[in-house]
């Protein structure tokens, strides 16, 4: 339970900070590629400002030929670290000319051709190729400007490796001191886990001694007041108050690191037999239908006791919640390197999210038939951490409401 709590401290953390760290990954460069768009589009706005009237976008001896100049704001390096190609079309979207001043890393065949494929996307604005363009009026037709963005483009690829890689560092960073630092961030549980086991280990103990008194004298009352209803009461709750201190003592053994240390090869086919043989009187006592089914020459490697403890416990829980008339049934199989077995009864109806919380240590979903029936909530529990102590699982379901499964998998 431990391990499995510390690796669920792991994941939850690790699951926080890769969160953390994908959304600053994204927020960053989202970020980079909205502002570097932004001062591409500021760009290509002059560029088109000037197209239209016509200016040239160095004046000579550097003086403005227009009141207005549109590159304030600007960078005073900004005009001679642009580069752009301009290509005209006319109404009907043939290309009349191309304007390649400005560059020289591109011909005018490849202009017009970068220029074809925008017309034939449809498209105002955007990226192609290592270029930024930008689609606008230019009397009866109109004019398509490239903007040179290979800098910006690279730049943008270079932050998004960078970030990537800084995560991805973080991320085995992070991992790594978690699961150094989880050991003492689990160790007060620990010790508290362990103070409990020591607890119910010892109360067990001290219980065991004063019950089986009890139990005993009231064995020897009910020899000499056979019909006595306040004798056979005492004898039904010191059986009840005895089964659960086994339970309590037996659910804090499986807890343990090595819960089920004598592993051996045994027959799961006869095991099974021998637990599930008395259930066909004890249903028909109560009025229930029962059918099993066993493959024969099942083997598995594991702990015997344990396994017909997952099953006695299973058998126990359907003859305590089958409603009356119901059906129970058992199975078990063999497939793969697995062996399988289910256990189907009818009951009343059972919520979903009482289903859910089947497992869970004392928790019952009808308390008051529960006390009719004495259940104390912990057998289910000990079925999940006893199949799990075998390195296999268990789980339940119930699609209509009406009926249970319960399927225990163990590797062979």
């Amino acid at each position: 339970m431990l391990s499995n709590m510390r690796r669920r401290f792991i994941a939850s953390a690790m699951a926080a900070f890769s969160l953390v760290v994908l959304a600053l990954l994204l927020a960053s460069n989202l970020l980079n590629y909205h502002m570097t768009t932004r001062q591409q589009d500021a760009t290509l706005e002059v560029i088109r400002e000037m197209e239209s009237w016509g200016l040239p976008f160095f004046p000579a001896d550097g003086v403005h030929l227009y009141n207005h100049n549109p590159f304030d704001g600007f960078s005073p390096e900004v005009r001679y670290m642009t580069r752009f190609f301009t290509v005209y079309c006319n109404a009907a979207g043939d290309i009349t000319g191309v304007g390649h001043d400005y560059i020289a890393s591109i011909s005018p065949e490849q202009a017009a051709g970068y220029a074809a494929e925008i017309l034939r996307q449809g498209k105002t604005k955007g990226y192609y190729s290592d270029y930024r363009y930008l689609k606008a009026a230019d009397g009866d037709g109109s004019m398509i400007i490239f903007l040179n963005s290979e800098r910006e483009i690279r730049s943008a690829r270079m932050l998004l490796l960078i970030t990537c890689a800084v995560s991805a560092i973080s991320l085995v960073a992070v991992f790594l001191l978690v699961v150094l630092l989880s050991g003492r961030a689990m160790r007060p549980y620990e010790q508290n886990i362990a103070m409990q086991k020591r607890f119910i280990t010892d109360a067990g103990h001290e219980l065991k001694t004063p019950l089986t008194a009890i139990a005993t004298s009231a064995d020897v009352l009910a020899l000499e007041q056979e019909e006595n209803e306040w004798v056979q009461n005492i004898q039904k709750q010191a059986d009840r108050l005895s089964k659960l201190v086994n339970n309590l003592v037996a659910l804090s053994r499986l807890d343990e690191a090595q819960p089920l240390p004598k592993k051996t090869d045994f027959s799961l086919s006869e095991a099974v037999w021998e637990v599930s043989e008395p259930m066909t009187a004890l249903c028909r006592a109560k009025g229930f239908s029962f059918t099993q089914s066993i493959e024969d020459d099942i083997t598995l490697h594991g702990d015997k006791q344990a396994v017909q403890q997952i099953v006695s416990l299973l058998l126990d829980n359907a003859l305590k919640y089958t409603n009356p008339g119901g059906k129970i049934s058992l199975n078990v199989l063999k497939w793969n390197k697995k062996a399988e077995i289910s256990l189907f009864n009818t009951c009343d109806y059972i919520a979903p999210e009482d289903v859910k919380r089947l497992f869970e240590r004392f928790y019952r979903p009808d308390t008051s038939r529960s006390q009719q029936t004495g259940g104390s909530g912990i057998g289910l529990s000990i079925a999940k951490a006893a199949a799990e102590a075998q390195g296999g699982k268990i789980r339940v379901e119930s699609p209509d409401g009406l009926s249970i499964k319960f399927t225990v998998t163990l590797p062979r």
